[in-house]
């Protein structure tokens, strides 16, 4: 149950968090390399790691794209920020929990033209390593699944399973936008598991190029 505090929690967060990643974020020098997706005539279906976070949190505020979040307390407060930034409902649920609920409400949501954006290799790791539902949400709505390379320096590093990553004011943040990576609505088990791993390398390849652009 939802306790009244908590709820309060919840409100204040939002409240706080967004103007503050929406004033911090105004200060980066931020870079681009590749084709970005909020400049396609068609609704996106972008996917970068977890470790960005932050970045990508102020990076597509206010394109009423919908992120898959957890059905937790955390999950409760991420939405909450995620409202207050400019993105549409999330699907709720994850990869460990629930985890149909919200891939049927990402499609839904994808169905209806709202753009979607994964983390993933969220919500707890391992770190680096693509889960399947990027893949399995391109292949039923036939979009592109656009992998997306994010770094930037100096940056608070957190000890978290997925080293999240927040820059300094005024800091260098890179955004590398690879080649988008596409499965066909009728594709086997067998095309699905090998676009997994292209997808993977994808995001990792733009991950390693964004992270030489900043010089890390």
């Amino acid at each position: 149950p939802r306790t009244r505090w908590f709820r309060f929690s919840v409100w204040l967060g939002g409240v706080l968090v967004a103007p503050f990643l929406r004033l911090l974020g105004s200060t980066w020098r931020i870079e681009t390399e590749g084709e970005d997706p909020r400049d396609a005539s068609e609704p996106f279906l972008a996917v970068t790691w977890h470790q960005g976070l932050f970045c990508a949190a102020y990076h597509f505020r206010n394109s009423g794209a919908g992120i898959p979040v957890s059905r937790s307390r955390d999950g409760d407060r991420i939405d909450a920020v995620l409202q207050r930034l400019g993105f549409g409902p999330s699907p709720r649920g994850s990869s460990s929990r629930d985890g149909p609920i919200a891939m049927r409400g990402m499609l839904e949501a994808a169905r209806e033209g709202q753009s979607i954006g994964i983390l993933c290799d969220g919500p707890r790791g391992p770190a680096r390593v693509c889960k399947p539902g990027p893949v399995a949400a391109g292949r039923a709505t036939g979009r592109p699944i656009r992998p997306m390379g994010i770094a930037g320096a100096p940056a608070i590093r957190f000890p978290s399973w997925d080293r999240a990553f927040l820059p300094l004011p005024f800091a260098r943040v890179v955004f590398v936008h690879g080649p988008p990576v596409s499965i066909a609505r009728d594709a086997s088990d067998e095309v699905f598991t090998a676009t997994l791993a292209e997808l993977e390398r994808a995001i990792e390849s733009a991950q390693q190029r964004a992270e030489r652009l900043a010089g890390l």
